[in-house]
């Protein structure tokens, strides 16, 4: 069987150390088991692809990204979540009310508007001594869910200006 193949390897050029064989024709070559046929038709195998573990490895190391990320992302809007929901402090009626110079025995309630929506409080004023005393107690209710949640606090007012309260002989509203 004579088989002829046109093979154009440009091979660079290696320092010669013995007498090289004889060539054959450029255009043709014969292939026949002589030794210098075979070191002709020499093929290179280089590493083009990936391998199936460094595949798998990668894919690992991009998941576990990933999950970190949402996880951080996760915790943030949980957290954002938590700071939005504001509590209502019954502080702020009792800097209000700190403000007037007389107070009047009994009770006021209010609510919050727009600022609180669903928030009401009630205030009780009682006159502690007949110097011009005044203890203030403070309610605060809102609607969590399906229970009323209430925040107390008490506050000691000196007001000297008021009208005499049930202590002083006066009486309460």
């Amino acid at each position: 069987m004579n088989c002829v193949m046109n093979i154009d390897h440009r091979l660079p050029r290696a320092p010669r150390l013995a007498p090289r064989a004889p060539r054959l024709a450029p255009c043709a070559l014969r292939l026949t088991h002589h030794p210098s046929a075979v070191t002709n038709l020499v093929t290179r195998h280089s590493p083009a692809a990936f391998t199936l573990v460094e595949v798998m490895i990668a894919c690992g190391i991009f998941f576990m990204c990933v999950f970190a990320i949402l996880a951080l992302v996760s915790n943030t809007l949980r957290n954002a979540r938590v700071l939005r929901a504001t509590k209502v402090d019954p502080g702020m009626i009792a800097a209000q009310l700190s403000l007037t110079n007389k107070l009047f025995e009994g009770s006021e309630s209010g609510d919050f508007g727009d600022l609180y929506p669903g928030c009401n409080w009630v205030s009780y004023d009682n006159e502690v001594m007949s110097n011009g005393l005044h203890q203030v107690d403070f309610t605060v209710r809102r609607r969590v869910g399906h229970e009323d949640v209430e925040t107390h606090m008490s506050i000691f007012l000196f007001r000297p200006e008021s009208p005499p309260g049930r202590l002083s002989g006066g009486h309460s509203r």
